[in-house]
């Protein structure tokens, strides 16, 4: 994730001394400054938290619409779908059809 150039605010980060020389070398090797290398951490950082939350979100309402709909996949027909589709990506079938949703219970 790049860098904006919005604006910023001073604080003050204690780190300890072998974390400090890890996230230097990890900085050099990609050719980033100590600053800009902690700067992309925590924004990379606090997008996965986002990411995370909005999955749970995502999640919590899937199985909503399950319950109040009593429409599901069985498992098996999703792993079975997904196996299907890593082989269609490389090439080795023709991409395979949905799985339908079945009554639940």
């Amino acid at each position: 994730m790049p860098v904006t150039s919005e604006p910023s605010r001073p604080t003050s980060l204690k780190l300890p001394v072998a974390l400090k020389a890890q996230l230097a070398r990890d900085a050099q090797n990609a050719g980033l400054s100590l600053h800009a290398f902690m700067v992309q951490t925590l924004a990379d950082a606090a997008r996965r938290t986002r990411l995370q939350e909005s999955f749970a979100q995502d999640s919590m309402t899937a199985l909503s619409d399950m319950k109040s709909s009593k429409l599901g996949y069985e498992l098996t027909d999703v792993r079975s779908y997904f196996s299907a589709m890593s082989r269609h990506r490389v090439g080795l079938q023709d991409k395979p059809e949905k799985p339908q949703p079945a009554r639940l219970g």
